[in-house]
């Protein structure tokens, strides 16, 4: 099977090259912006390509005609996509046109990743089928994408995630852990809120649950993401205790103590029983998610 992956040089991109490119009977085409930032260089081929270019996402499908497209590429950050609403627009909606519009022509199976960002967060944890309803730009854009890939002729499937973390090969991508851990081991107060609430997925589970969709190429929408419903003072006082760092430091704050561009839904997360039951999905525990990304921080 040839799969072409967007926004390999992301955290959820670079795990599903490593997760693809070792399987039997997987080929894997990787695509970025820029240069391949990758640590692992071998099992895969890496082409650089603007997705807001039509000629040049048309040509890359035309080159490869892959089984499969993964869209994972994606403008992620919320309050980036309110003050520039023109680029988000651009990478989240129209770079997924130009893609599908490949996928149809190449007969390929097309996999978009979205986001708990659809939902108002009035209601969580939520299925599959609640009704959308974004609160911010970045969810409004992935809910037009949404739309787009539903209208598709391609076979598509659709997996939503919620705040996923883990280790990056960019040593500048931070996560909750990374960031808990570098400010408390330098005894810095740290303000988490601890009124919204997620299922934070851990990097790992996610790309398994993607390389599960590929095997069945299963259409329609799957929720994946972790089981703990938590808040981000939850998260970061687990992160605290298991690194006997100071809880002391954490202080709990609402979300109106900071001001940012983008508005987020106060209570998230997802009901996954629709990917357990028909995927076989089985995510990890926040605690053991925990675990295996302070287990790659340790130096070797």
């Amino acid at each position: 099977m040839k799969v072409l992956i967007t926004g390999s040089n992301g955290l959820l991109g670079q795990y599903l090259v490593q997760r693809l490119a070792g399987l039997p009977g997987y080929e894997v085409i990787a695509t970025g912006r820029g240069p391949n930032r990758l640590r692992m260089k071998s099992g895969y081929a890496y082409e650089s390509v603007n997705l807001a270019d039509e000629a040049a996402v048309k040509g890359l499908v035309d080159r490869h005609k892959p089984d499969v497209i993964v869209h994972a590429g994606a403008m992620t950050q919320a309050d980036d996509c309110e003050r520039n609403k023109d680029a988000c627009w651009m990478v989240n909606v129209t770079a997924t046109r130009y893609l599908l519009q490949g996928a149809e022509k190449a007969g390929a199976y097309f996999l978009f990743v979205s986001t708990d960002f659809v939902f108002d967060g009035l209601a969580g944890p939520y299925s599959e089928e609640d009704p959308v309803n974004p609160v911010n730009y970045y969810g409004a854009s992935k809910v037009a994408a949404e739309r787009i890939v539903k209208q598709s002729r391609a076979q598509w499937g659709i997996a939503r995630t919620v705040l996923v973390y883990g280790l990056a090969d960019d040593p500048r991508r931070s996560n909750i852990i990374t960031w808990v851990k570098s400010n408390l081991e330098q005894k810095k107060k740290l303000k988490v809120v601890n009124d919204q609430w997620r299922t934070p997925t851990l990097v790992q589970d996610l790309a398994e649950g993607i390389r599960l969709m590929l095997d069945k190429k299963a259409e329609g929408i799957f929720h994946l993401s972790g089981k703990d419903m938590l808040t981000p003072f939850e998260m970061a006082n687990q992160v605290a205790g298991y690194l006997e760092l100071d809880t002391k430091l954490l202080e709990k704050v609402d979300a109106s103590t900071f001001k940012q561009p983008a508005p987020r839904p106060a209570k998230t997360g997802f009901v996954i029983d629709k990917a357990v039951q028909e995927l076989g999905y089985a995510p990890h525990s926040f605690e053991e998610g925990l675990k295996i990304v302070v287990e790659q921080i340790r130096p070797k």
